[in-house]
């Protein structure tokens, strides 16, 4: 998996991107929550590992501001922590987003866990966002089905959800076979 990694302290985020390399994954690092942030952006990763405290971006301030501004597939958010956290704490992280936790010091055995978790996550939530991505459609008047069980048109739809507006046209087979009128046939 790519991933990245938010660490201020030069000695664990060297450990950390080790051990994730060793697992074999694909790393970039950075050493506070807005360089992070702006390298997610340039170029999005499946999951971050950051730890709490930084300078001008926190761990928290990271997740909330990438979960605000990067709604497009799910990012797995692991926050590392000190020991001293409380359960107010791990509250205020859980309602920014952050989706599961590391205990500082770190351990390879305890990372390779939680990212099999993070494995295991983000393809459900890949799955779940294919099959809600299926929209049911008439296959003769092509309509579509809506959750109340209400059919409309598929360009009304589009614009309900979309905003997105049509213009109509013909197709030059559809002209060639609707533009030649009625055929006769002999008797």
């Amino acid at each position: 998996m790519k991933i990245i990694v938010a660490e201020d302290d030069a000695v664990s985020r060297e450990r950390l991107c080790n051990s994730l390399f060793v697992l074999g994954h694909e790393v970039q690092a950075y050493t506070n929550g807005r360089e992070a942030l702006e390298g997610f952006l340039a170029s999005p990763s499946s999951v971050i590992i950051s730890d709490w405290i930084m300078p001008e971006l926190d761990g928290i301030e990271f997740c909330r501001a990438l979960r605000d501004e990067h709604a497009k597939a799910f990012v797995y958010f692991i926050l590392v922590t000190a020991k001293s956290a409380n359960a107010a704490d791990y509250d205020e992280a859980a309602v920014a987003g952050v989706d599961d936790f590391l205990v500082k010091p770190l351990d390879s055995d305890e990372i390779s866990r939680r990212l099999r978790v993070a494995e295991r996550v983000l393809r459900y939530t890949s799955q779940i966002r294919r099959l809600t991505d299926l929209i049911p459609i008439c296959m003769y008047c092509k309509k579509i089905r809506t959750d109340g069980d209400y059919w409309q048109s598929i360009e009304n739809f589009i614009h309900e959800h979309t905003g997105s507006d049509f213009s109509h046209g013909i197709c030059p087979d559809c002209y060639d076979h609707y533009s030649a009128g009625p055929q006769r046939t002999e008797s």
